[in-house]
């Protein structure tokens, strides 16, 4: 069974945005998705070898070829695209709500602060964790979930490489990841899953369809990872903040023994700029299904 990309839709009955996947698609449109990176390397080849014989009779095929290209390059970088498998950004707009996401973490002294700056406004935050730093902090695993605070899966490793995976990788990423999180959360939830730095592919793709998982992107970066300091961070995310958004932050960092040491006052800042505006801020799960879009949990597909 397989699923299409995310729609929006005007619920009949009531005034609420909904949420509507549909699990009936063909499962032709998959495979397709998950293989379209191949298809168009394929008839680019097949494009510049009828160039090289054909000439300028063959220069037309050209245009679909780069038409193709763009698609998949369009897949594969940016975060929000759902060319190779439904990515959700942001939440109906019609709200007083928003989600701030947490990347690369735990980190066992900035992500402490950032839950003590998250407790004293009274919100909810949604953590995308690296799955080898969880299970090394038991602790802090747990005191994330008591504080309401949502876990979302950021792979076990977080490699720079991990876009150019196997299928078969991927899974074990996704997997060791999600064991982490049971372990603290211990009752079923749905798969939340980011893939690190937002690439996605095929490979990924097939993963994703076979555990059923909820792609979560970002509509908001607070590009804090390019040495910001708090103020700026906090003035950047707040100009362009509005309800709906999902924010992306880092409470980690990839690389062993770096930090985000901004990072906790940015919050501070942000909350408090928030609360100004009078937005609330919850979990990624609290405000999908505040907009009543929240999707079901995917049934697992068979491999392609």
């Amino acid at each position: 069974m397989s699923i299409t990309r995310p729609t929006w839709r005007r619920a009949s009955t009531s005034r609420r945005w909904s949420y509507e996947l549909n699990a009936a698609t063909q499962r032709e449109w998959r495979w397709l998705r998950c293989n379209l990176h191949h298809l168009a390397a394929a008839f680019a080849i097949a494009t510049a070898v009828a160039i090289a014989f054909a000439g300028g009779a063959a220069v037309p095929l050209a245009v679909p070829a780069l038409l193709l290209i763009a698609l998949v390059a369009d897949g594969i970088a940016r975060p929000g695209s759902s060319v190779f498998y439904p990515t959700i950004r942001h939440a109906p707009r019609a709200g007083d709500a928003v989600a701030l996401t947490f990347d690369d973490g735990p980190d066992p002294i900035m992500t402490p602060r950032v839950l003590d700056e998250l407790a004293a406004a009274g919100a909810h935050a949604t953590f995308f964790v690296v799955g080898h730093k969880l299970a090394a902090e038991p602790a802090l695993a747990r005191r994330i979930a008591a504080e309401g605070h949502a876990l979302g899966n950021h792979s076990w490793r977080h490699s720079r490489w991990q876009n150019f995976f196997t299928t078969r990788a991927h899974l074990a990423e996704i997997d060791r990841c999600e064991a982490a999180i049971a372990a603290v959360k211990q009752v079923p939830r749905q798969l939340l899953y980011r893939p690190p730095v937002g690439l996605k592919s095929g490979e990924l793709a097939r993963a994703a369809w076979q555990r059923g998982a909820t792609i979560i992107a970002w509509s908001l970066h607070a590009r804090d990872t390019h040495g910001a300091d708090a103020e700026t961070i906090a003035r950047r995310v707040l100009a362009r903040v509005r309800a709906g958004d999902i924010v992306l932050l880092h409470d980690g960092h990839d690389l062993p023994g770096r930090s985000r040491p901004h990072c906790p006052e940015a919050v501070r800042l942000i909350l408090q700029g928030l609360a100004r505006r009078g937005l609330r801020c919850v979990t990624v799960p609290e405000l999908l299904a505040e907009s009543g879009c929240m999707p079901q949990a995917l049934p697992a597909a068979r491999p392609l």
